[in-house]
Formats: structure tokens, sequence, C-alpha cells
């Protein structure tokens, strides 16, 4: 049975507050925080933060449903997860509308963020066999040795705004599927997304305690990072706070797995077709306001006649790029606004300052304005051509519909130019040299490469992960590592005496 966002929102009684062993719990706590549709700019509900102690309530339940969630058959656990799945089928409408409401993106875009977050759910149906551990029969004489992979046991999420159902989803499923139980902190601008996906695992049969959600900003992840019930913490957001993340919860012993910023390039070599590499940097630098820690921000074409026709085409497209709001599905827009107001001025303070820095803006968004929707946080695309990489607006995440062209000499200059950045999350090349595509793939010091695919965001059977100042800690996010991140390998070594008496106890042991 589906449930509609109004219904959510109209039983929401104007406090979205917390979700903890089962069911939804009243904060009485004074602290909140303002929920804003950002296509009207218009408050919508307020959120409660948590303090320390309703944060320690939330473990107290992920604690106490621990035993008996980790005893629990793998089999057992695929099947929540199976009608977790088709309940997410069921109610995918009802979070795309949440998620647009909340954040802004657009409906066909929120719809695809639950549906990456689905196929996780997918690869967590199949933990019965990724749990199968490993066997071997006579390491020595009558000696048998195998490994079994055992929960953390309490694990906790903290994610950002621009994913409200597919960054949690790219956790939980995991984590709950390998036997652990779940503290979720999602942000606290859009929260409703997060609190229904609770309400979802209830519905398919999850046991009270073993997932939990507590609205909150530092006071509840500090309360969380330093808790010593809490062995390992998943977090996506900026690479200040990453670092942060890291370093506190290592520092208190926990498994830690912290992705951070980005500044993805995209190398557009000249025997690219140009309107299919328009087409896909379009979508790329654009989809989702650019609130996307995989968005491609740089394009680096290689040659000036390159990058002539490169900022041409774009420059035309995007004086056609219609802004609009996220919820108009009769007509629409290809963006929609950015998420708070706070956020928008960033944005335009950057545009600006790359002006001063001198780079060229070719096109400027600061300017637009949507009818009917004129107090609404919203932003046209801008583009700047000719940009260095001495400029703040190359180095930092703007985080928003801003793209720089930063134009390369060679394929070599373009290579040395996306190593030497501190970032390494995402990138990509748009060529039709097979030689050119595989040497890129080779060589460059990124995470996750694209040839020819703008976004590659990694399918849930892989693992989705940066390198160098994108991630902290060694293990990548869903996917295979996220087996390995969620639990804990015990090795056993076995031996059934047969009445044959060892003449050595003080030696080394050896398996001859």
């Amino acid at each position: 049975m589906s449930t509609t966002a109004r219904e959510i929102h109209s039983n929401a009684s104007g406090t979205l507050h917390h979700f903890i062993n089962g069911a939804r719990v009243e904060d009485r706590g004074e602290r909140r925080g303002d929920v804003f549709n950002p296509a009207l700019g218009t408050r919508t509900a307020e959120v409660a933060l948590a303090d320390a102690a309703q944060t320690r309530t939330a473990i107290n339940a992920a604690e106490a449903a621990l035993t008996d969630w980790a005893a629990t058959p793998p089999l057992r656990r695929a099947r929540v997860m199976f009608r977790f799945k088709q309940l997410l089928e069921d109610n995918l409408d009802t979070l795309a509308e949440l998620i647009s409401r909340e954040h802004g993106k657009v409906f066909s875009d929120a719809r695809g963020e639950v549906t990456r977050g689905l196929e996780v759910v997918e690869f967590a149906c199949g933990i019965p066999h990724l749990l199968k551990g490993e066997h071997s029969v006579n390491v020595g004489s009558d000696v048998d040795s195998w490994s079994i992979q055992q929960p953390v046991g309490v694990c906790a999420g903290i994610t950002p705004f621009n994913f409200p159902a597919m960054v949690p989803l790219w956790m939980f499923p995991m984590a709950i599927a390998c036997g652990n139980t779940f503290v979720l902190k999602p942000s606290e601008r859009d929260p409703s997304a997060p609190l229904f996906l609770a309400e979802l695992l209830t519905r398919a049969g999850l046991p009270d305690g073993v997932f939990n959600v507590v609205n909150g900003d530092k006071e509840a992840v500090d309360t969380l990072l330093t808790d010593e019930r809490v062995g390992a913490i998943s977090f996506v957001g900026s690479t200040p706070i990453a670092e942060y993340i890291y370093a506190t919860g290592s520092a208190h012993g926990k498994r830690i797995q912290a992705l951070g910023g980005a500044k993805n390039h995209m190398v557009v070599m000249p025997d690219a077709d140009m309107d299919q590499t328009v087409d896909a940097l379009m979508g790329a630098a654009y989809g989702s306001a650019g609130e996307r820690c995989m968005a491609i921000s740089v394009a680096v074409p290689v040659g000036e006649e390159t990058a002539d026709r490169l900022v041409a085409h774009l420059s035309a497209r995007l004086r056609s790029l219609k802004v609009g709001n996220g919820l108009d599905r009769d007509d629409e827009p290809d963006m929609g606004p950015l998420v708070t107001r706070q956020h928008l001025e960033k944005v335009r303070d950057y545009v600006a300052l790359g002006v001063r820095e001198g780079a060229e803006l070719v096109v400027d968004g600061r300017d637009l304005r949507v009818a009917d929707h004129e107090d609404g946080f919203f932003i046209g695309g801008s583009l700047f051509d000719r940009v260095t990489p001495e400029m703040r607006i190359y180095n930092e995440e703007i985080f928003g519909p801003v793209l720089s062209v930063v134009r390369a000499d060679d394929f070599d200059d373009a290579v040395r130019l996306i190593n030497e950045h501190e970032f390494g999350n995402g990138t990509a090349i748009f060529t039709r040299d097979g030689d050119a595509a595989r040497t890129f793939a080779q060589r460059i010091q990124v995470g996750m490469v694209g040839i020819n695919v703008p976004i590659p965001v990694p399918m849930a059977f892989h693992s989705f992960g940066g390198w160098k100042r994108s991630r902290f800690g060694v293990l990548n996010a869903y996917g295979p590592e996220a087996v390995r991140f969620y639990t804990q390998v015990k090795t056993i070594t076995s031996r059934w005496p047969k009445g044959v008496r060892a003449e050595n106890h003080f030696a080394m042991p050896t398996m001859g």
C-alpha cells in the first residue's frame, strides 16, 4: 500500500521529530530547525534537533536490538530486504515528491535518486551469499581453517542534504543485512524522506530498534562519534567535515568511512563528438542545480579549437536552460532551485569571485527570476571560460550550477591538471580514441572514471569512493566493500584429537 506525500506532511503536525525503536518519537526539547520548500522560499515545517540525551536514546534502542538481530539468519534478513524493496517500488513517487518538496530537485531527478538507492537494497538481498566466508580443509594434518564475517555492532550514518534518500540507502541496507543495528542522522534540511524510509522498514517486518533516525546537528553528530557503543560510522559531506568525522571517530576507536568533497573534471579531446559531449556536460554540470558530489564542475577541452567549439555550444544551450519548480510534472524544468537562501547567496558570491579573479563570465545566471516563484532560491546556470588553476573558483567546491572551462594544451597537460588537484572523486574523458581513453583510465589519480560517461557512479554491485581528499578511511561505500566495512572477520582453526599427544607446546605452532 502506498502513502502520499501530502498525507505524510499533514500528519507531521508542523514538527518533524525522530524515529526510535520502531515508532515516531516526539522530542520535547526546545531546539528546532526550519524546513523550507526551496521553490517557494517558504517555511513548511520545523524539525526537532536532538540533544545528546535524545541521541543516546536511539543508541540505546539499537544496542538493545543488536543481539537478537545479529543472531537472525542472513536468509531472514534478506527477506526483510526483499519486502523493503517492494515497498520502495510501491512508494517511489511519494519519496520523490518528498525530496522535491524539501530539496528542490526536479521530480524525475528525485525519482532517479530513489532508484539508485533501491539498487543497493537489491544488492543487500543477496546477503546470504555475500556472507558465506572461506573454508580450507587440511591446512595441516587433520587441521581445518575457516573464516566467518560477523557484525560490527551498532553502526551510524551521517548523511547530506543533496541526496536525502539515496545516500542513506547506500549505508543502512548493507549494515542491517550484515546483522548490525543502525542510527541514521540525516540532514536537518530535508528530513521527511529518511523518516518515511524508517516507516517502510517497519512495514517490511524489521524488528523495533534495528533502524533508528535522529534529526539533529553537531550535538547529535558528536554524540555518535564519541559513544563507545557505536562501532562504525559512515559519512558523506564536505571535506572539512569528513576530516573531522574521521579524526574524531578514529580517536574514539571506531572504523570510519568518510566521503568528502569533489572538483570533478571532464576532459574533452579534439575527436570527441561535440553534440554528445555537450548533451552529457549540460546534465552533469547543471543537473540537480550542481548539488551533487559527482557533478562535473570543470570542463577541460584539449586545444584552443576544441575549447572554442565547446564554449560556443555550451553557451547557446545554457541560455535556453529551463529553471523552475521541480514539482511541476506537466512541464518539468531542467533544473530546480538551490536548497537554502544561504546556499544561494554563497553560489552567487562564488560567481562574483570568479569575475574578480579574472575568469571570463560567458553566461551569468545570477539574475534569474522564475515567474510566480519570486521568493524561491533560484539561480541560473553560469559558465566561466579561461579559468586557471590559481583561482579559488577552480580549487574550491562551489556545489552549484557553475561550470568552469580550463583550457589544456594537450592530453598530458589535462592529465597533469587533474592529478595535481587535491580532490580525486570522479572524472571523465570524452573521445573516440581507445588508446587515449585507456591511457587516461590508467594514469588518472581519481577513484571513479568515466569514458564517454559523464557521471561514473558505480552500480550497486561495485563500490563508490574517491581518492585523495575526497575520501578518509580505506573502504568505499556500498557493494563488496560495504560487506567488509560492516563486518569483522573471524578466522577459526580446528583440530579434533585422535589420541595422539603433541610433543612440544612452546615453539611457534606450524601446520606440517
